[in-house]
């Protein structure tokens, strides 16, 4: 346990040298305050603070030059103004405020990248390639070349662009295109890089390098996009110049009135920046920590900032207001069995195939709490069908030029878009068939209704899928504005379009990642998405609820909210004491420690956000829900 403690102690100093340093003086000081070296301790932390205000100042110079101020004017201006009073402890203390607040802000993020790599380091980063002996080997997936065979394991991801060798294979594209149904290929078809294969192992032949393939794409527009970003000016920064200015102001006025320049000092003493310094990250932290019981990784402060003005939000549709699998919502029975009946039968054939339909077809018949019958033999071709034993009876499942090898006076049925449909036939007679659709998921009529009471004044859908699919889910939501049969590249443009902003954009895809890094704030479904549309996102939501995004908002707005009190409740104690020490009652010694508890104030105040879990509504329902942060 020693040995793990001074490990994160030791890298915690590597990342966080000047913190190290501050502390070490600090203490240093205090041990020769009680020797014979006494009279060190004022230059000696003098001259280190004057040495951070002067590293500090280069920085602001610079800044200023490109017309941004920010808090390191306020930072500067303080540590100078208490080292020329004489007040080098409390010199030292501004500067652990000022060091320590860039810490917290660079620990919360890198605490939220972990736990985001965590969720990610799964991903596949090899293809299993046939060698000219016929063995397989494992490569990176960056030194396929054109021409190159692959094997292309049961529910792996496709690693480059490759024509199908095989016979035939059923893939997953809903990443890639927004079609939540699989995808039949047979033998020449193009399979695209970013989607997962069916159950069965298949042999391609690589059309494309990694780089140019339609994954590699996908990411350089992700590139692009989050280049084109504008950066996000910090909330404490809005208010350093003007408190800086105002602090001045009065400490210049009170030197004027009094003709002492040391009313001056005695006045500026006063003027903390703690508030700006350490509140606001110490807030803005505790909400990212309150964000994370909710299964929401939220990856830096600013995006808390942007997320708590947010005017629109744009959702993909796909796994992310539908729930990205089929559902059966049809029995439509033939003949004398009815619809319980029928789908006990299919789903007693269908739990020995591992095709994607054979899942939703099997959690159906449990719903209905349906016993399914025993199965004495059962025998799956690949990509057509099933075909059971099932008691007495010889059941087939499948497409339907596959049921109607049995049954030949088998009718087909008229399907939505976005419908699919698995036939039956029980000996030699039709017997129905069952209908699926991606379903809308249940908590998402009740998440745009609560984003609209948080503020959100717009709501509209981005997908790839055809127009009439998305129409009929938008129509569901009452969601007005729809664009379908949309590329990555549309996505972009047409949130760049959007007002008003800030703009949201949620989805899950490998399709969403550019538009995901192009929006103000992009929120990405983790728990069963991309890598790609989680690398790119701002907010990754762990668990797979749609609702998840109104609890990011509202965890954003309460803490900035919290921020924003803490930095008013420093800065108003702070310019009562200012006006205060202008009457010449206030010595600097005593100012110097009343700024002290007007710090403690303002962080005690900052750490509210901790428990915003408590007063938020569509809290976790129980602690198995929450994502733990890896240890």
């Amino acid at each position: 346990m020693a040995t793990s403690r001074s490990i994160t102690l030791g890298s915690a100093v590597r990342r966080y040298p000047l913190v190290a340093l501050t502390v070490v003086a600090g203490v240093v000081g205090l041990a020769l305050n009680w020797t014979a070296a006494s009279a060190v301790v004022p230059w000696l932390l003098s001259l280190y603070a004057l040495a951070v205000a002067a590293r500090e100042a280069v920085s602001m110079v610079g800044k200023l030059l490109k017309r941004e101020f920010g808090l390191d004017v306020l930072a500067v201006t303080a540590i100078v103004a208490t080292v020329v009073v004489g007040e080098y402890w409390a010199s030292i203390v501004i500067v652990l405020m000022l060091t320590g607040g860039e810490a917290l802000e660079d620990f919360a993020a890198g605490r939220a990248k972990r736990e985001l790599n965590a969720l990610l380091g799964r991903v596949p980063q090899t293809a299993h390639q046939v060698t000219a002996s016929g063995d397989i080997a494992d490569v990176p997936a960056t030194e396929v070349a054109v021409g190159d065979r692959l094997v292309v394991r049961p529910s792996e991801i496709v690693p480059v662009d490759a024509v199908l060798v095989s016979a035939a294979t059923s893939v997953d594209e809903s990443s890639l295109t927004g079609e939540s149904m699989p995808v039949e290929k047979v033998t020449g078809d193009l399979l695209l890089s970013g989607s997962v294969n069916g159950p069965e192992a298949v042999t391609v032949q690589a059309s494309a390098r990694a780089s140019d393939s339609q994954y590699q794409r996908i990411v350089q527009l992700v590139t692009e996009a989050a280049a084109s970003k504008a950066p996000i000016v910090r909330l404490a920064d809005r208010y350093a110049v003007p408190f800086t200015f105002v602090s001045i102001g009065l400490a210049a006025i009170a030197w004027w009135i009094s003709g002492d320049p040391v009313r001056f000092a005695e006045v500026l003493v006063v003027a903390t920046p703690c508030p700006l310094l350490i509140a606001a990250p110490v807030a803005f932290m505790a909400g990212m920590s309150s964000a994370s019981t909710y299964g929401v990784v939220v990856k830096n402060a600013g995006t808390l900032e942007v997320l708590a003005r947010a005017k629109t939000v744009v959702f993909d549709k796909t796994g992310t207001l539908t729930s990205g699998r089929p559902v059966v919502v049809e029995v439509r029975p033939e003949g004398a069995l009815s619809a319980d009946e029928l789908l006990a039968l299919v789903a007693a054939a269908e739990q020995y195939s591992s095709h994607v339909l054979a899942a939703s077809l099997v959690e159906a018949a449990k719903q209905r709490s349906l016993d399914l019958p025993e199965v004495a033999d059962a025998r799956e071709v690949a990509t057509h069908g099933v075909q059971a034993r099932v008691g007495a009876r010889l059941v087939t499942v499948g497409k339907p030029a596959f049921v109607a090898q049995q049954a030949p006076a088998l009718t087909r049925i008229d399907l939505a878009s976005g419908e699919a449909a698995v036939y039956v036939s029980v000996d030699d007679q039709y017997a129905g068939a069952i209908v699926l659709r991606d379903a809308v998921r249940p908590e998402a009529a009740r998440t745009l209704t609560e984003l609209g009471e948080l503020g959100i004044q717009n709501t509209l859908m981005l997908t790839g899928d055809v127009e009439e699919t998305a129409r009929k889910v938008a129509d569901e939501l009452h969601i007005s504005e729809v664009h379908a049969e949309c590329l990555p590249e549309d996505k972009v443009r047409l949130v760049h379009a959007t007002s008003p902003h800030p703009v949201v954009m949620v989805g899950d895809g490998v399709n969403d990642a550019p538009v995901l890094g192009a929006a103000d704030v992009g929120i990405a479904m983790g728990a069963k998405g991309s890598t790609a549309a989680s690398e790119s996102a701002d907010v990754v939501i762990l668990v797979d609820d749609l609702h998840r995004v109104v609890s990011a908002v509202q965890v954003s707005q309460r803490t900035v909210q919290i921020a924003l009190q803490s930095i008013w409740i420093g800065i108003a104690i702070s310019i009562g004491l200012m006006l205060f020490a202008m009457t010449g009652a206030l010595p600097a010694v005593v100012g110097a420690a009343l700024q002290e508890v007007v710090d403690l104030v303002t962080i005690l105040n900052a750490l509210r956000a901790l428990s915003l879990k408590r007063r938020l509504r569509g809290s976790p329902r129980s602690t198995a829900e929450r994502v733990q942060a890896p240890s």
